[in-house]
């Protein structure tokens, strides 16, 4: 089925107020939010509160000879002032490698890297206590060049080297008719997020803490918080609180230990909310990238063989770079059919700012060369660029470089020919409102050029190489008054995606129950999972569908229970995935793929070097389209993060030092940057799946990068390896 979800008007699709799974019912936090009286973290308040502030390192690397806390301790208002040493469990944490220091000991890795704590009556107390705060350090040449780290100064034992992931698959010595090589990089994109990390930490009688937090993943959370205090993790009750975004800058820790320690330590509650510049220094980025392709094809241009040497930058901590580096890898060819693959992906450790999960999490990286290599490849056969992917496009039961062979939908020529058969925008305008950079009056017209590109993309989804990934949901039915009700409870983490609508559509799909409350998401029951990976419609969805249908069974057709209340907890796993074979890189390690194609159209000024994106056309299969309107909303909002790293959004270091930590200077796209787009919904179920769904999230942030590239690219001649496209890159001058 395709449906052009697109073209629906907003009435047609919020028409079932209270629907099931395949409408579009309103969001029960929706209202709150237009109206601005919607609670995030940053909103917390608490009788007898005080506040916490993090004094952070000015250096990326360098050895901490010396601190004096005397004169922070003296400042009036001043609760504590904590270093290391007041750490009472373990001063390490991280999601795979428990390498990060929750407070620096005698070295910092990089510019931001957390020093001491300061907890105070106000928050500029706190600030005014934490300046006073003399640390000393003496200056070290830091580690910034990520194809050279693993021959440079040890950051860690063991060396730089976080991980190696080799792909070997079929011929290691293929022929080809025609070569291909390019050399590409990627910039560090941040998350962007518009609720800065924020969190409130009660201190509770049993002398355990009570944190109240915005965050992707409460129980590793409270893992790595009971570890870093010392306490039981029973001790240890998070519940989500209002969560401004994410996209994977909320995955690893920020303030949550934090504020325990001071919490635990003052015996007085402890709010932390970052501004935007601590913000920037205080989460993981997406991992900037040297890509190094190779290429060969036939003379009619079916792919013989892709080689590839991948370097992704980790910064200063592992975070979930061993995760993204399998990513890159084993998708390092694309949706494309080739026998022969050597790939080589290695993450590495450096000085520079510590990266980790966003949003298409390694897919990314490697989607912008191996596109960027096809439209090269079809100038070079004198093909056009999408019958040149079509000619090699994967289809279900196809194998992957791995060895895995895909077996649900892979459209891939289908999606490429829907956007390619839609109608073009009109041509350039004589408005100058419509004209790059024409809102400032500084072009009428001239040395304006128009290009069109295309890409296509491929993402897994949930959690892989034989992780145990699961969700526990819990249903609850009971009478109020004369009609049956439901309670949700789940500790997967609503992050604005959307996740307490699908909950309620599938309950009352199931149990044909119209009230349904979803509980607040907390630790008090079992493991949620992440919300990354574009997993949790997928596995949280499967735990409340499976927990319904335990409730039904004991429900059976009764409308009228009484006093009696019908309460199943279910743990949902989906199928089992495998590791990695460390030698080949062949194994089952994904459980699903899904697909996007993008077309752009885009106007550029070759004098001034401005880019205005005229039309983003995107066509993506999702298996089941639970919400019409959150699949469109998904799509749209990835395209706009993937035309964020094309043109404008770059973390940029020096040295390994920031340079832009603020939005003044780190630009994301607002709606005036966002083109119109039509967007074709297929709806391929993929039989594995609950409901047949496949993940939305990430596929049209991989692909909607590397077409506005390749229109602009059509526009200029210019060769384009690198992203984003800045306006130096695009003049003569």
């Amino acid at each position: 089925m395709t449906t052009n979800f697109g073209t629906l008007t907003p009435a047609e699709l919020t028409s079932a107020v209270t629907g099931g799974i395949g409408t579009s019912p309103q969001r029960p936090d929706g209202n709150l939010k237009v109206r601005g009286e919607f609670a995030y973290a940053s909103d917390l308040w608490h009788e007898d509160m005080i506040w916490g502030a993090t004094l952070r390192s000015p250096h990326p690397y360098a050895r901490i000879t010396g601190i004096d806390l005397t004169e922070a301790l003296k400042t009036p208002g001043v609760y504590a002032v904590l270093t290391h040493q007041d750490v009472p469990g373990r001063n390490l944490y991280g999601l795979e490698h428990k390498d990060q220091p929750v407070l620096a000991v005698d070295v910092v890795r990089y510019q931001g890297e957390p020093v001491a704590l300061v907890g105070a009556d106000h928050p500029e107390t706190a600030n005014r206590a934490m300046k006073r705060i003399k640390v000393t350090y003496e200056v070290l040449e830091p580690v910034v060049d990520m194809e050279t780290a693993t021959q440079e100064t040890p950051l860690h034992p063991g060396g730089n080297l976080v991980r190696h992931v080799p792909i070997r698959r079929g011929d290691q010595a293929p022929k080809a008719d025609v070569v291909i090589t390019g050399r590409y990089e990627v910039g560090m994109q941040d998350q962007a997020f518009l609720g800065p990390e924020s969190g409130l930490a009660v201190p509770a009688d049993d002398g355990g803490v009570d944190l109240y937090v915005a965050t992707q993943w409460l129980h590793v959370d409270r893992s790595q918080v009971a570890s870093a205090l010392g306490v039981a993790e029973e001790k240890v009750r998070l519940t989500l609180s209002g969560v401004g975004g994410a996209f994977g800058g909320r995955e690893d820790l920020s303030m949550q230990v934090h504020a325990c320690l001071l919490a635990l330590h003052t015996g007085k509650p402890v709010k932390m909310v970052y501004n935007r510049e601590e913000s920037f220094y205080g989460h993981v980025h997406r991992h900037p990238a040297v890509l190094h392709y190779e290429h060969g094809a036939t003379a009619d241009g079916k792919l013989v063989y892709v080689k590839a040497k991948m370097f992704l930058d980790g910064g200063a901590y592992a975070s979930s770079t061993p995760a993204v580096v399998a990513n890159a890898a084993t998708l390092g060819v694309g949706p494309y059919e080739v026998d022969n693959v050597t790939i080589d992906c290695y993450g590495v450790y450096t000085n520079n700012p510590p990266c980790g999960a966003m949003r298409g999490f390694g897919a990314v990286q490697a989607g912008f060369a191996y596109e960027s290599q096809m439209d090269k490849l079809a100038e070079a056969l004198n093909m056009d660029p999408v019958d040149v992917r079509v000619r090699n496009a994967m289809t279900e039961g196809s194998v992957m470089p791995t060895g895995q062979v895909v077996d649900s939908a892979a459209p891939v020529a289908q999606l490429l020919k829907l956007v390619q058969d839609k109608p073009m925008p009109a041509p350039m305008s004589a408005d100058l409102r419509q004209l790059p950079g024409g809102v400032s009056n500084t072009t009428h017209g001239e040395g304006v050029v128009r290009g069109v590109g295309y890409a296509v993309g491929i993402k897994n989804v949930c959690f892989s190489e034989g992780y145990d990934d699961y969700s526990t949901a819990r249903v609850r039915v009971q009478m109020a008054g004369d009609e049956l009700t439901a309670q949700v409870h789940t500790a997967a983490c609503e992050v604005g995606q959307g996740l307490v609508t699908i909950m309620q559509q599938i309950v009352r799909t199931e149990l044909d129950i119209e009230k349904v409350t979803v509980l607040p998401m907390d630790t008090s029951i079992g493991n949620g999972g992440s919300t990354s990976a574009s997993r949790q419609t997928y596995v949280t969805g499967g735990a409340v569908k499976a927990a319904c249908a335990a409730v039904k069974a004991k429900l059976g057709d009764r409308t009228d229970i009484g006093d009696e209340v019908i309460d199943e907890t279910v743990e949902w796993r989906h199928r089992a995935t495998e590791p990695l074979d460390p030698e080949t890189g062949q194994g089952n390690a994904h459980v699903q793929y899904g697909f996007a194609a993008h077309r752009a159209v885009v106007d550029v000024d070759t004098e001034l070097g401005l880019v205005r994106v005229v039309q983003l056309d995107c066509a993506q299969d999702v298996g089941k389209a639970l919400n019409p309107q959150a699949v469109v909303g998904q799509i749209q909002g990835g395209s706009a993060q993937g035309l964020g790293l094309a043109v404008m959004e770059e973390i940029q270091t020096s040295q390994g030092k920031v340079r832009n930590p603020s939005f003044t200077d780190y630009l994301i796209p607002t709606v005036l940057d966002m083109p119109p787009m039509s967007i074709d919904v297929l709806e391929l179920a993929d039989p594995h799946a609950p409901y047949g769904i496949r993940g939305v999230g990430e596929p049209p942030t991989i692909s909607s990068t590397p077409a506005i590239v390749a229109a602009i690219r059509a526009a200029t001649g210019l060769a384009l390896t690198r992203v984003p496209v800045r306006p130096e890159h695009l003049t003569n001058t």
